[in-house]
């Protein structure tokens, strides 16, 4: 008999650092701060509005872009935060979470030989979905322990084939955020190319100290040409649920939903009457900010008498924390040690830079409770 043998799409793709660091924390009962969810529950008023969905019979497909009443209130929330006005019909799309939407976006419009400019470190599932279709991820590494953006070097690194770029704002892991100043180099460098802007903010509720989530929809010129992902799932503590949503214009939405249609066609029904009753209350959103920012605060507090290192974070449910002054370890023996030897699990974020920088850092999710959080602080305050 002749051996079946098969050729991997995706050869170089390892298994995601997020997974291997939480199967670590459950194989060692350890405390879990690596990968980005809540401990804490959701809202139980959402609870019950999922229910009533269930109960008043929004049980089968719901439309395979949304559901109206939900793409109505997104609308309204994007207009009244940014300025812009998305059409509910034409340009907002409802998906299985913003790994979707991002995923739908990239298939859509990269072909073989099309050039992503990425910036580093960056949300694990941009390279291989360019790679998926045939394009050339362009890696530019985020300057400092800061990972601020050189608009030089993407300036330098944009060709012909430049197909797309891909920024992530509040940033994950750094918890950086963008500032005006850097969306209008962002512009700059834009203008006068068809080169497509795709914008993860998913963490665009959580934005600290005062500052403000620059969103790409606030800008016209870039607007125009961007599409932006975001996620229900890290607003409403509900990661789980998988319901994100993307908006675009109506020309680069109508390529986006082809990709959507076959991939997923529709997202749970249930949940997004849920999710359009829900926004209905700005400040369900609104105060996000204040509530995370109390918890890193908090994180914060508890470990300031620890040898580590930090800026605090602008934004996102991460916090970085050097540990240099601890050990000379790489980061990821360090984070693997830490979960074996002192039961607390966090990522090594050298696994997303070009070339594994290290940096001698690790990310810590502060969306825990505060018990949690006192617990985790106890073992970073012995180290």
């Amino acid at each position: 008999m002749e051996t079946f043998t098969n050729s991997s799409k995706l050869p170089g793709t390892k298994t995601s650092i997020f997974s291997v660091m939480s199967k670590m924390a459950k194989d060692y009962n350890a405390i879990n701060l690596s990968q980005g969810f809540p401990n804490f529950e959701t809202d139980q008023t959402l609870k019950n509005l999922v229910t009533e969905a269930m109960q008043e019979g929004y049980n089968q497909y719901p439309p395979d872009i949304g559901v109206q009443s939900l793409r109505e209130e997104i609308s309204k929330k994007i207009g009244s935060l940014y300025g812009k006005i998305y059409d509910s019909e034409k340009e907002i799309t409802i998906t299985n979470g913003a790994t979707q939407a991002l995923y739908s976006a990239i298939t859509a419009f990269v072909h073989r030989g099309d050039e992503v400019i990425v910036l580093k470190p960056a949300y694990d599932t941009y390279e291989p979905t360019i790679k998926q279709n045939g394009g050339i991820p362009v890696q530019i590494q985020l300057k400092g322990e800061n990972y601020k953006v050189d608009w030089e070097e993407v300036r330098s690194a944009v060709t012909s084939s430049t197909r797309m770029i891909i920024i992530n704002t509040p940033h994950n892991p750094s918890g950086s955020i963008f500032s005006a100043e850097d969306m209008k180099e962002l512009e700059k460098i834009l203008t006068g190319t068809n080169i497509i802007l795709l914008s993860d903010e998913v963490y665009e509720h959580l934005v600290f100290d005062g500052k403000n989530h620059e969103s790409v929809s606030k800008y016209p010129k870039l607007a125009e040409r961007a599409i932006v992902c975001s996620s229900f799932g890290k607003t409403f503590h509900n990661t789980g649920w998988k319901t994100g949503y993307c908006v675009a214009p109506a020309q680069l939405m109508k390529e986006i939903r082809k990709i959507h249609e076959i991939v997923v066609f529709s997202v749970n029904h249930p949940m997004q009457v849920a999710y359009a009753n829900y926004l209905k209350k700005p400040e369900r959103y609104l105060e996000l900010s204040k509530f995370y920012q109390n918890k890193r605060d908090l994180f914060l507090h508890l470990i300031k008498d620890s040898k580590f290192n930090y800026t605090p974070s602008n934004g996102t449910y991460y916090q970085l924390l050097n540990f240099s002054n601890i050990t000379d370890e790489k980061d990821v023996d360090f984070a693997e040690r830490l979960v074996k030897e002192k039961g607390l699990a966090s990522i090594p974020v050298s696994v997303f830079n070009i070339d594994e920088k290290d940096n001698q850092q690790l990310r810590f999710c502060f969306a825990k409770t505060d018990e949690t959080l006192e617990r985790a602080a106890e073992i970073l305050c012995k180290l």
